[in-house]
């Protein structure tokens, strides 16, 4: 019995914290739908994710998402990768993130003049 009472003020507490702190962390409701209508709905799911794989970690992309990228528009791109790179378990790295967002735009830019 004493196991099942620890574990029920292990979950009180969890949740407390997650109350506390969720809004702090929220995302302004408009904000996402501003992205998604004039961002996201101009890139395919497939290309969006390996851009954010190329930025994030060390996807590669495609001539093809590249084209995508442009297509998209400096300003979009910019933004959803700030975005990205603005949550909590991001933000120590968002520098290297931007310079590297900045370095994927620049390679597409470059190929898409070639297409």
């Amino acid at each position: 019995m004493s196991k099942f009472s620890a574990q029920v003020s292990l979950l009180f507490i969890v949740v407390a914290l997650v109350c506390a702190f969720v809004p702090v962390f929220s995302v302004d409701e408009g904000e996402v739908k501003t992205l998604w209508d004039t961002c996201l709905v101009k890139i395919t799911p497939k290309c969006a994710l390996n851009i954010i794989a190329v930025v994030f970690g060390n996807g590669t992309l495609s001539d093809l998402c590249c084209s995508d990228l442009v297509k998209e528009g400096k300003l979009c791109h910019d933004t959803l990768i700030k975005y990205i790179a603005d949550r909590p378990s991001l933000i120590a790295h968002e520098t290297k993130y931007l310079k590297k967002r900045d370095e994927v735009w620049n390679h597409c830019v470059s190929i898409s003049k070639t297409l």
